[in-house]
């Protein structure tokens, strides 16, 4: 099993942001998994690192080693970090336009998913340092601004994903208190400030124990998922295949099928992304194979993105099939996750009580990762941007901290308590940004630096750009609908 340290904060927070402070860095304590540490062939951090050119126990090989237990660890590891709650959205979106859109989705779910985390993979092996990660890779390629600006759009990765599952949390939280417990929620001022206050809390209190629990929360919540998509076969039905006709389909979602599949991109991306995780990834990748590395974490990759895809794709069928495009639109207007939608849908004792605690459990445990994430982004752009925050000197570290807390505090809590639209907040704040740094950035780097040119004009690469593209074009279609 992978290390309790990994799995939830290696993939928050991949990106190295203060580079002082090094062992409190929450990354130093997620880069590779426990079984790794042990390994005969990864080298210890006092050895010298080998970057390309510098020797590793392969290097006298004429092909890349064969596939290892290693291997087996990362490839878990990866798919671990990329199912969290965000898949609790992907059914609603998908299901509501029907079956194409799913159809569709499915065939490109793979080749998105799998090509862009293996740009993201080749842009963090092209740095010159052996222990470079994305900031630095950035940085050396692009100049100082480029890490500068890396580090906000990090930051803006993060944060809105805090707000998200601040509204969900909330909502998960009211819908199972009225409709299983069968209580009149208490005003919505006070639940969101009740949830969001005692999950900072929890951080607060203990950041290891966080990590620790949140990490052995990650295969189980694969495995109920799957439980959960096997247990709603008896319950399929031919209502989504009506969808086939278009006007059935404009009718749930309320728009025309081209916009349908416009905004479906951004959530696919929310949901199948764990680019955090890349960083620490392919560092470690390269310094155990060196000059192997690409094509190991290429192999790596492309099996964690099948096991992903299948077991994600299977449970988004498995509720679109259960379920109409309606019932969609319905879970949508709510502003819930598909479990609480499935848990007051059907009349079964056994999912009214399961599902709401799974998602509350889920959204919690993604809460706490993206909590941890957003505080180290914030952190890091107050110190990079004023003259007297450092976190070296312990008062203002104190004081850093304090203005970090009231901020993250304030702003989920109002969020919370205000209730927009969590598909709206994922379509136009937290996709869109995921593509910028996972689908535009390596893109152009392969198109603009040196080190990357071999792989240059493949048609993969204009497809993910393409894809990055769509998902940024939900902002422009979401003013111009706003006005």
């Amino acid at each position: 099993n992978a290390s309790a340290d990994q799995l939830d904060v290696g993939k928050k927070m991949s990106h190295s942001i203060t580079r002082r402070n090094k062992a409190q860095h929450p990354e130093n304590q997620a880069e590779m998994p426990q079984d790794l540490k042990t390994s005969k062939t990864a080298p210890s951090s006092k050895e010298s690192a080998p970057a390309p050119g510098i020797d590793t126990p392969f290097d006298g090989q004429k092909g890349a080693p064969k596939w290892n237990k290693e291997d087996t660890v990362w490839m878990l590891s990866l798919f671990g970090t990329a199912i969290g709650a965000g898949v609790l959205f992907l059914p609603i979106n998908a299901g509501i336009g029907g079956i194409i859109p799913l159809i569709i989705m499915t065939v490109v779910a793979l080749p998105m998913t799998y090509w862009a985390h293996r740009g993201m993979t080749r842009l963090v092996l092209s740095s010159s340092k052996p222990d470079g990660d994305l900031t630095d890779v950035v940085e050396e390629h692009f100049g100082k601004k480029a890490g500068v600006l890396m580090n906000v759009l990090y930051f803006l990765s993060v944060y809105p994903i805090l707000l998200v599952y601040s509204v969900t949390i909330t909502n998960t939280v009211n819908s199972f208190l009225e409709h299983q417990l069968g209580i009149t929620p208490p005003d919505r001022w006070l639940t969101s400030l009740l949830l969001v206050g005692g999950l900072i809390l929890i951080v607060r209190m203990g950041k290891d124990v966080v990590v620790h629990v949140m990490s052995y929360l990650v295969y189980p919540f694969i495995g109920i998922l799957v439980l959960l998509s096997l247990y709603l076969i008896p319950k399929w039905n031919t209502a989504l295949f009506d969808s086939f006709d278009l006007n059935v389909a404009r009718e749930a979602s309320g728009h025309s099928m081209g916009v349908t599949l416009m905004l479906l991109v951004p959530v696919m991306v929310f949901s199948f992304n764990h680019s955090p995780m890349i960083s620490s990834f392919a560092v470690d990748r390269r310094q155990t194979y060196g000059k192997f590395a690409e094509a190991k974490s290429r192999k790596t990759l492309l099996r964690a993105e099948i096991l992903m895809v299948v077991v994600v794709m299977f449970f988004v069928f498995s509720c679109a099939l259960s379920l109409s495009p309606a019932d969609m639109a319905d879970a949508k207007a709510q502003n819930i996750t598909i479990l609480s939608y499935l848990a007051n849908h059907f009349d079964n004792p056994l999912i009214q009580w399961i599902a709401p605690i799974i998602a509350m459990i889920a959204v919690a445990k993604s809460f706490l990762g993206h909590y941890l994430g957003a505080a180290e982004g914030f952190e890091g752009l107050v110190v990079k941007g004023s003259k007297n925050a450092s976190k070296d000197d312990a008062e203002s570290a104190h004081k850093l901290d304090t203005i970090t807390l009231i901020f993250m505090l304030v702003t989920a809590w109002l969020v919370a308590w205000a209730d927009p639209s969590i598909l709206g907040m994922i379509e136009t704040l937290c996709g869109p940004t995921i593509a910028i740094m996972l689908f535009i950035i390596p893109m152009v780097a392969i198109h603009k630096v040196p080190a990357l040119k071999r792989y240059k004009g493949k048609a993969s690469n204009y497809f993910v750009f393409f894809m990055g593209l769509v998902a940024l074009a939900t902002i422009i279609y979401s003013i111009v609908q706003a006005f």
